[in-house]
């Protein structure tokens, strides 16, 4: 067994001739020489360095001396020092030592006496601590406090050994005296402390027979008191009631640690309605009160604690929560938004939407660091209220469409996003929602929002006056026609100076942007776009050209949206308008528009000309205008949106079913039967089946493994280091618990030589670190050592570990090494499956840096198939619903996401075809913001892609 450290620090300077170096600087009469010597000696020790021969050194040139810091520094030493030899007993020369020590016990000065009585705190030795113990009690009795505080902890210590009580049998009587006698509060702390840990009865009867004066009490003393409570507690459920007088009185207490405590007592002791709302109450009171983030952060997680336990408590306090948002902190306003919308009900809907819609309009009003941001954060909290309660969304939909024009374009996003399935969802605003969106298209300026408001408009628009109204703002917004003249086209440069376009346009660069089934489109967006004033002529509005703008920045993705709405617009107006001289005079503009937008992406004014896509698709709208079948009428004025409802009834069936999946929790079935394993009958069983089922039993109970199966689990995880023909043999078993790596390494002497000085000695490669330095051991021959090796992790990337194991014989004097071979660490150890929105994706995979392109190349033939294998060896989550993947077309784009415990993001786009002979092409396109996650992903699909193993 390994024995105990109160002290790590890490040290990788030592070499072997620092010893030496050592014990001259201990030898010398140098007091600085002495302190460095004494720092090198126990920072060697507590890396697995063996140096007994300073011992005696130590003891003749450092023990005599009266610095206060080498005397500190030897304490230090004897703490990390082993004290016993091999057979488990104490080394002679510590009987110097125990005069020593006696003697600091004695000494005039308080600080020798005090640091030399922590020392003891941390000594376990019986033949050590029992001749000492006279001068730790008469240090109870020292008129300095910080003697006798410190001489309590060495006898609370003392007597938690398993030799303690005999060593001190009267102790609890002796604290108990000096609890009563005593006036120092931290001394008083201490003796409580001890009698809670030694002798509870004795802690419990001082409480009760003061219990009065426990409002009056030091801080420290009060959380003591409130630990004891849920200590007698959690064993005598029965006398909770005893204890409510004293936590209800300090919950009055001034100091806010101890009102804390409190509150999370009650929460531990009672679930009754009273208890959780003081609880309740006693955390928003913190919640107000406090500046420090750190402790707000604290709170609010253990208000989410509360609401997941007694919801029907905190909705009650759901506007007192609210109130945090009056931090700065993003952080802090994020996680009360989160708690506050699981808290609505229909009874306090109205009050949390008007809480934020004044947020909301806080952020228009004071300009912050992070304003956009939070302003996000709030049209997504109105937008969940607006789902769940319908008929809250009148009030606040027309309010958010103010920020369409938004400089944030996430924030504007969202909004579009929210007004597009509201419109869907509520009938009755339809009207309103198309006027006001008409009204406020002008001051949209990003080119995602433009195209979401410019399908609704072509789906909702369905009266005369809203269609025709349409069409025109669309005009308005796209100026006069055409884009560019012939004299222009020469001149790009002052083609973009045209006074009746914009005053300044910078043109962005051209970029992929994935598509909501997953596939790739070209699309172009408008970097910096200064734009004229509105300007107020013959009392209208005269409207600056936004679409315009965006166009001749060479987005010609958007030019095909406003062709396939103005289609749309023709269409339905087709249906309604009795007058075929006005449909027809309309389809005319609309064309003419459409053949501007493909001669400008065609002209020589661009360096890019028009993408293939946008092209196809304002051809496609010319030649529906020109000749439309009723199939087609059918697919463009209904299909669409019949498309839309179902993706929002997929969405709202999915959240539903994870709502389901956090909520369900597996009991047992009342007729299941109970299985008493020990109640079995053990006469057929073998002596060697019964101590193989008690160590299974032991193994369980300490929380080893479980009999199903983990054991089998346990040997699929062994990796074997050396060959056999080797003369050591090694294996290890790999344990990943999040930031932690442990390699249990099993090493054989498989020789009739006795192997000295053997050493594992491993070495990292990636984001790994090795904690522990290693040991030295002796391996008998035919004989076994099972070897620990701790390693942190600092990043989802896949490591690697390496190394040797060196060793020596009596009859070789050089060393032998063995080379073992490479552990690699598995990045599917780190991530785990994760949802996030569809905006959230595409705001990450625009924003992410680096991008890992893996060419398909697999044996499997069908496209489902081939995403569900993937899926499965990448343990990542497809985002892309399953009704989208329905059909059988030859394609498949679908989006999978996933999230390391280092909060790292892992975002991938599958996109397949299948061929005519069967065989499945295409690209699997990971991005990430590191890139250790990109490149280990990337390999682990390479090596996984091509079979269905």
């Amino acid at each position: 067994m390994e024995r105990s450290c109160s002290l790590l620090i890490h040290f990788d300077k030592a070499t072997p001739a620092m010893a030496n170096e050592i014990k001259q600087a201990l030898e010398s009469n140098d007091v600085d020489a002495k302190i460095d010597a004494m720092k090198k000696a126990i920072l060697m020790i507590l890396n697995g360095e063996s140096i007994p021969q300073l011992f005696i050194t130590i003891i003749r040139y450092v023990l005599p001396s009266e610095d206060h810091i080498i005397q500190r520094l030897l304490l230090l030493y004897l703490e990390t020092l082993k004290k016993t030899d091999s057979t488990g007993r104490m080394l002679p020369e510590m009987i110097l030592v125990i005069q020593n020590l006696r003697n600091n016990l004695q000494h005039p000065n308080e600080y020798i006496r005090g640091v030399c009585l922590r020392f003891l705190c941390r000594v376990a030795e019986p033949e050590l601590i029992e001749p000492l113990v006279p001068s730790i009690i008469g240090n109870l009795e020292h008129r300095h406090p910080f003697v006798r505080r410190n001489a309590v902890l060495a006898l609370m210590s003392i007597y938690g050994l398993p030799h303690g009580e005999q060593l001190l049998d009267h102790a609890p009587e002796l604290i108990q005296q000096l609890l009563v006698s005593e006036l120092d509060a931290s001394v008083k702390r201490n003796a409580f402390l001890m009698l809670f840990n030694c002798a509870q009865f004795k802690a419990v009867d001082y409480v009760f027979s003061n219990i009065d004066r426990v409002p009056d009490w030091d801080e420290q003393m009060q959380m003591v008191v409130l630990e004891l409570i849920k200590k007698v507690c959690r064993t005598n459920k029965d006398e909770k009631g005893k204890y409510i007088k004293i936590i209800i009185s300090l919950l009055n207490s001034p100091l806010t640690a101890v009102i804390y405590e409190c509150a999370n007592t009650l929460m531990s002791l009672s679930s009754a309605p009273t208890a959780i709302r003081a609880a309740a109450n006693t955390y928003c009171q913190l919640l107000l009160s406090q500046s420090d983030n750190n402790v707000k952060l604290i709170v609010l997680d253990r208000l989410n604690e509360l609401k997941s336990l007694h919801r029907g408590v905190v909705v009650e306090m759901i506007m007192d929560v609210l109130r945090a948002l009056s931090s700065p902190s993003l952080d802090i306003r994020r996680k009360t938004i989160d708690i506050a919308l699981d808290l609505i009900t229909p009874k306090n809907v109205d009050e949390v939407v008007l809480v934020l819609k004044k947020e909301v309009v806080k952020t228009q009003s004071v300009e912050l660091e992070k304003n956009g941001e939070y302003r996000q954060m709030l049209i997504q909290g109105i937008h969940s209220c607006a789902i769940k309660f319908p008929e809250v969304a009148s009030t606040v939909v027309l309010l958010l469409m103010d920020f369409l024009g938004d400089n944030n374009v996430a924030s504007a996003i969202d909004v579009i996003v929210f007004v597009r399935e509201i419109i869907e969802t509520n009938p009755k605003l339809r009207v309103s929602i198309i006027t006001r969106l008409l009204d406020t298209f002008y001051q949209i300026r990003a080119a995602r929002v433009c195209s979401c408001a410019l399908w609704i408009i072509g789906e909702y628009c369905l009266s005369i006056p809203e269609v025709e109204s349409g069409i025109e703002t669309i005009k308005q917004c796209l100026g006069e026609l055409p884009f560019f003249t012939a004299s222009e086209e020469g001149d790009a440069p002052n083609a973009l100076k045209s006074s009746q376009q914009v005053n300044s346009i910078t043109v962005s660069s051209r970029r992929p942007a994935i598509l909501a089934d997953g596939t790739y489109a070209t699309q172009s967006a408008a970097i910096e776009t200064t734009l004229s004033p509105q300007t107020l002529v013959q009392g209208s509005l005269a409207l600056v050209g936004n679409l315009r703008s965006l166009i001749l920045s060479g987005d010609f993705f958007l030019g095909a949206v406003v062709a396939c709405t103005l289609t749309k617009l023709v269409l339905r107006l087709e249906d309604v308008q009795e007058l075929k001289t006005e449909v027809n005079k309309l389809s005319t503009e609309v064309l003419l528009i459409m053949v501007s937008m493909l001669q400008l992406g065609r002209s020589s004014y661009f360096p890019h000309p028009i993408d293939n896509d946008s092209y196809d698709r304002i051809v496609l709208c010319i030649r529906l205008l020109c000749n439309t079948g009723d199939e087609i009428r059918k697919i463009w004025l209904q299909s669409c949106r019949q498309s839309f409802v179902k993706m929002l009834a997929d969405k709202q069936f999915r959240e539903t079913e994870e709502i389901k999946a956090k909520a369900q929790i597996s009991h047992a079935q009342p007729d299941d039967l109970i299985d008493f394993y020990h109640l079995k009958s053990r006469k057929g069983m073998s002596q060697l089946e019964l101590e193989d089922e008690v160590q299974d039993d032991l193994k369980c109970a300490t929380g080893g493994f479980t009999k199903d199966g983990d054991d089998v689990n346990k040997l699929n995880r062994i990796l074997q280091l050396t060959g056999f023909s080797d003369p050591v043999y090694a294996e290890a078993y790999v344990t990943v618990h999040h930031y932690d790596i442990v390699l249990d390494v099993t090493i054989i002497n498989r020789t009739k030589l006795t192997l000295q000085n053997l050493c594992l000695e491993l070495a990292t490669m990636g984001d790994l670190k090795l904690v522990e330095h290693p040991q030295n051991y002796s391996l008998a021959p035919r004989s076994s050592k099972q070897i620990k090796a701790n390693i942190k992790v600092s990043s989802t990337e896949t490591g690697v570990i390496f190394g040797n194991i060196v060793y020596e014989t009596s009859n070789v004097l050089e060393r032998n090494v063995i080379v073992l071979n490479d552990i690699h660490i598995d990045i599917m150890d780190y991530i785990s499956p994760a949802s996030c929105a569809d905006v959230a994706f595409r705001t990450m995979w625009a924003e992410f840096e680096w991008e890992n392109k893996v060419a398909v190349n697999t044996i499997i033939e069908e496209e489902k198939e081939f995403l569900d294998h993937i899926i499965k060896s990448t343990n990542m989550k497809c985002l892309t619903p399953l009704s989208a993947l329905d059909g059988e077309c030859g394609f498949l784009a679908a989006n999978l996401y996933a999230k390391s415990v280092f909060g790292e993001d892992a975002l991938v786009n599958v996109s397949i075809e299948k061929q005519a002979n069967s065989k499945i092409t295409g690209f699997i396109r990971i991005r990430s913001k590191t890139q250790g996650i990109a490149l280990s992903l990337g390999d682990k699909i390479t090596l996984k892609q091509k079979g269905s193993s």
